[in-house]
């Protein structure tokens, strides 16, 4: 494996892990923008400008979008979250330049106006079919009651009130405002040619103009309440937790992992064998969302309505028991084997290695070989990991429920 970085004069920022041993090769564009960065008016524009972004440029129409991917035998997408848009690809090595160059042109799409209208139905279906989906419901329902007047409490598919009122030239304005060069990072990985991936994105993207991006970097305070969301419609009741936690770039993103781990993992941790095996509850999870500047514990709980308080209430105790006595060293070294061996089998493709090569760089400008990290995570203590959960205070937890139960 070998590290290699450039910046192009207008300050994109190139970086790549190159494996000649590999048989394919991953590249995304990151461009450091989501719903946190979004004002109430353009609701819902970060995603939706995902959208348009294949939707064509001035050298190729939507359909020759689509075409050219297909062309290459690519794997293709994009994501919107609540802090950044990726847009990335993986090919065969001989496709490198090719992929590049559909991937370089798209960031500077048209934005036609028929594309945009039609496009905005697409959203809006969207945004009705995950009003469909109960999870989904808790969690962003959760996120705005979490963080309250905090940007990180936007939703990042906006609503059918923000997505119809939005215009085009909006957007428009909005891509102005975010996708600068300095914004945006290109991360490959697998079988690199660097020196071609350089030439060609220089080729692509040295004109673009360079201006200045800002985000809103405050503190994120928590805001500790239970509350139900009654709705007879959905069967189940959906439960979600959350509570403070290390943030991106805080070393301790590694403790919090294998915290997150031992009380929640889907299979073995203590939510597990607490809720899951006595059939109190059919899912019991928890993760840790590192995030820029801040953090969250996120649990999530599906249950029968008429067990949802029992299964809170198991939940609170299983937090409170791990606060007194913290991880068996059994559950520890568990923990920290699981994390390894998923990162290690993710990792074995060029595409499993992108987002974490691409975030390592966008958030804390530092690239760390996956052989190192799991040293960092095979090195983290049971003390190390008690002191966080008492530091973070993991009891100390938001509670929302979504389904018919009238009380958690």
């Amino acid at each position: 494996m070998e590290f290699h970085r450039a910046v192009l004069d207008n300050g994109l920022t190139i970086v790549a892990e190159s494996n000649p041993a590999a048989a394919s090769m991953a590249v995304g564009f990151f461009v450091r923008t989501g719903s946190r960065d979004e004002t109430a008016d353009v609701a819902g524009v970060s995603h939706f400008l995902e959208h348009m972004v294949f939707k064509g440029t001035a050298r190729r129409t939507p359909f020759d979008v689509n075409r050219d991917f297909d062309r290459l035998g690519a794997e293709y997408n994009a994501f919107t979250s609540e802090e950044n848009t990726v847009y990335y690809g993986a090919v065969l090595p001989e496709y490198q330049t090719d992929l590049l160059d559909i991937l370089g042109d798209i960031l500077r799409p048209a934005l036609r106006g028929e594309d945009f209208d039609m496009e905005k139905n697409v959203i809006l279906d969207e945004i009705a079919r995950y009003e469909d989906q109960p999870a989904y419901r808790v969690y962003e329902k959760l996120m705005g009651r979490y963080f309250d007047a905090h940007p990180l409490g936007n939703s990042v598919l906006g609503t059918p009130e923000s997505i119809q009122a939005l215009k085009c030239q909006d957007m428009q304005a909005y891509f102005d405002r975010r996708y600068s060069p300095g914004n945006v990072t290109v991360v490959a990985a697998g079988k690199v040619d660097f020196g071609a991936l350089v030439a060609k994105v220089k080729s692509m993207c040295s004109g673009w103009k360079p201006y200045e991006v800002s985000r809103q970097i405050d503190p994120a305070g928590a805001n500790p309440c239970c509350q139900a969301i009654v709705d007879v419609k959905v069967v189940r009741e959906h439960i979600a937790l959350m509570s403070p936690a290390p943030s991106s770039q805080d070393e301790a993103r590694y403790a919090a992992g294998v915290l997150a781990t031992i009380l929640g993992d889907d299979n073995g941790s203590r939510l597990f064998y607490a809720l899951v095996e006595p059939a109190i509850a059919d899912e019991a999870n928890m993760s840790h969302l590192s995030l820029d500047g801040t953090g969250a514990f996120l649990s999530f709980l599906s249950t029968d309505p008429a067990r949802a308080a029992q299964a809170v209430r198991i939940t609170r105790e299983v937090f409170a028991a791990f606060l007194e006595k913290g991880p068996s060293d059994s559950e520890l070294q568990a923990a920290k084997n699981k994390i390894a061996s998923s990162a290690t089998l993710k990792g074995e493709l060029p595409m499993g290695r992108l987002v974490n090569v691409g975030f390592d760089w966008v958030y804390r400008r530092q690239y760390i070989p996956l052989a190192e990290q799991i040293e960092l995570l095979l090195a983290v203590g049971g003390q190390e990991v008690l002191d966080l959960a008492r530091r973070y205070d993991i009891s100390a937890v938001t509670v929302l429920g979504l389904g018919p139960a009238e009380a958690i």
